[in-house]
């Protein structure tokens, strides 16, 4: 029988693309951004963020301080890609959110997994009048140019939909892409800054953490976790197969606490802490965690191996990213 032999998880946020310069026109552009929130959930301004951010956050938007922050990133991304060559995984399963990149709000799934022979990655189609560090920023998740058909194990994809459905999980399916755009940032992201020139056969599994009404509430998350590992051992084949969330942690605005919490509560293994955060701080950026909880449930008989956070402010009023990155083996 298949084996899961690996869990992984990654904050994919554009900003790691960037230099410090860069970051800094980042954060000029929050100052607009109509995403922002309080921890609490409720939509706002910059400028009321402003007035009631922490002022320790200042000295965390340096010059010096970011350069080594994005060091630091960098460094944790290197050592996820070499941690995933090494375990030489014959499949991957990739839980990521869709920002209504193949799925609009004429159809949007709670669960969805992708299992066509391949999936396509396209250059992006960002305005022609994008900011050169916002293109930037992108292109990490598309190819520069043309397109680019990567691998996808249908087998197990298939088997996957198949042992869901028997455990009562209402799962969609797909085996063509609706839009030329081709895959999402989430899998386009482990494509392009996880996996080298011979990439690993993924299984792509959408998950709507983004849009109300029918996000999957954490407990159902978790549960989700538990039954892929469970089918993936009940697959009859010898493969090696590694799970990974792509996403998180907080952002637009970064909740220093609930990442800390999460991270906390995947290394003690403790379900109840992971199935009981609040709904109102899992909105906006922030619902991304949902991907983490998956991953969580799957690899509970797993230790964790290492975990990497980092809060990358941009502005004083708190904006940014918790960028965060996890191996369970």
């Amino acid at each position: 029988m298949a084996e899961l032999v690996l869990g992984m998880a990654a904050s994919h946020s554009p900003a790691l693309n960037l230099n410090v310069d860069e970051y800094g026109e980042y954060g000029e552009k929050d100052k607009t951004d109509p995403r922002l929130a309080t921890k609490e959930g409720q939509p706002a301004t910059y400028d009321e963020l402003l007035s009631d951010a922490d002022p320790a956050i200042v000295p965390q938007i340096t010059r010096d301080e970011l350069t080594r922050r994005i060091a630091e990133c960098d460094k944790s991304m290197k050592l996820l890609a070499h941690t995933l060559e090494d375990a030489k995984l014959d499949a991957l399963i990739i839980v990521g959110d869709d920002q209504a990149e193949q799925y609009i709000g004429d159809n949007m799934p709670a669960m969805l997994i992708y299992w066509g022979e391949t999936i396509p990655n396209t250059v992006t189609d960002l305005p022609a009048d994008a900011p050169p560090f916002i293109i930037k920023a992108r292109s990490q998740y598309h190819e520069p140019e043309g397109v680019r058909d990567y691998p996808v194990d249908s087998d197990l994809a298939l088997h996957l939909i198949e042992s869901l459905i028997r455990d009562e999980f209402d799962i969609s399916s797909a085996k063509t892409l609706r839009f030329d755009r081709g895959e999402g940032h989430a899998f386009g992201f482990a494509h392009r800054r996880l996996m080298g020139e011979t990439p690993i056969p993924i299984v792509p599994f959408a998950l709507n953490t983004y849009f109300p009404p029918n996000q999957p509430l954490p407990k159902r998350c978790y549960s989700l976790g538990q039954a892929l590992r469970q089918a993936v051992e009940a697959w009859d084949s010898d493969a090696r197969v590694g799970i990974m969330g792509s996403g998180g942690l907080s952002h637009f605005v970064v909740d220093e606490e609930l990442d800390r919490e999460l991270l906390d509560a995947c290394r003690c293994k403790d379900q109840d802490r992971l199935t009981s955060l609040p709904l109102n701080k899992l909105n906006f950026g922030n619902s991304e965690i949902r991907n983490w909880i998956t991953v969580a449930g799957a690899a509970e008989d797993m230790e964790t191996h290492w975990q990497s956070y980092l809060p990358c402010y941009r502005t004083p009023a708190g904006t940014g990213c918790g960028m965060a990155f996890a191996v369970w083996s």
